[in-house]
């Protein structure tokens, strides 16, 4: 199991490094952000094709590469013919002289460091040589394709409302986004949660559950959900918006 991690980092750091490298050409270091997803396609698919293949680890790639690709693609087309992102951009303004040295740290690196371990049930499971079929495999891939719905619906409900709104001061509160200000976020964490609890019967699993920790910590507290609530924070309509809908679990009930 050892070599198996060992291994997925030093694809990690090439494949970041790779990514960085294409940052500098481009001038725009949110290609951090398609570059996210399909790090996991990356490290997962290898396991499929160098390991033996069992239940736990095919679904789990599957899942993985449709979430992956999907997310990249999104990202990839919303970023398209676009200024960098006001985060990157920012921070561009703000690291001057040491740019590039903290870009390829805090940006790039740091971003392998995470998707390792938050991959890291997946690559527990690529160290059996097999697994069988369970009610938590079921439930996990439910849990999934919930979270998969939010994420995706939420994206296209956002990506709609940004293409016709009259003007950036107007905030979305209809679909998902009326039950949640960040009903994309939500997605994302479910599904990690389900991959989790699909490989959640191997032998030693409890340890990896690091892994959906990690991105639930990440999204709520640090990368995801602060920055964008902070950029509304002078938003009057958005500061209503918060007083009624919860910040990442939908509150279903609301009239």
């Amino acid at each position: 199991m050892i070599s198996i991690f060992l291994e997925s980092a030093l694809i990690l750091f090439a494949y970041a490094s790779l990514w960085f490298i294409v940052s500098i050409w481009k001038k725009r270091n949110d290609l951090a952000d398609i570059a996210w997803g399909l790090g996991y396609v990356l490290l997962s698919g290898y396991q499929v094709l160098t390991r033996d293949i069992h239940p736990v680890l095919l679904v789990c790639f599957i899942l993985i590469a449709i979430w992956g690709i999907r997310l990249s693609i999104f990202i990839y087309l919303r970023n398209r013919n676009k200024p960098e992102d006001f985060r990157y951009a920012q921070w561009r303004k703000e690291w001057g002289s040491m740019f590039y040295i903290r870009s390829f740290l805090q940006v790039y690196l740091l971003q392998a460091f995470f998707l390792l371990i938050i991959i890291s049930p997946v690559l527990f499971s690529a160290s059996f040589d097999h697994s069988e079929w369970s009610i938590f495999t079921v439930l996990g891939v439910l849990i999934w394709a919930i979270g998969f719905y939010w994420q995706s619906v939420g994206d296209t409900q956002l990506k709609r409302f940004v293409k016709n709104r009259k003007s950036k001061e107007d905030i979305l509160e209809t679909g998902l986004w009326r039950y949640s200000r960040h009903p994309n976020y939500f997605g994302e964490i479910t599904m990690w949660w389900g991959i989790y609890l699909i490989v959640f019967p191997l032998p030693g699993s409890l340890f990896f559950i690091i892994g959906p920790i990690t991105i639930s910590l990440l999204i709520r507290y640090v990368s995801g959900v602060p920055m964008l609530e902070k950029r509304y924070e002078d938003n009057e309509r958005y500061q209503e918006y918060k007083k009624r809908v919860p910040i990442l679990f939908p509150k279903l009930n609301l009239k």
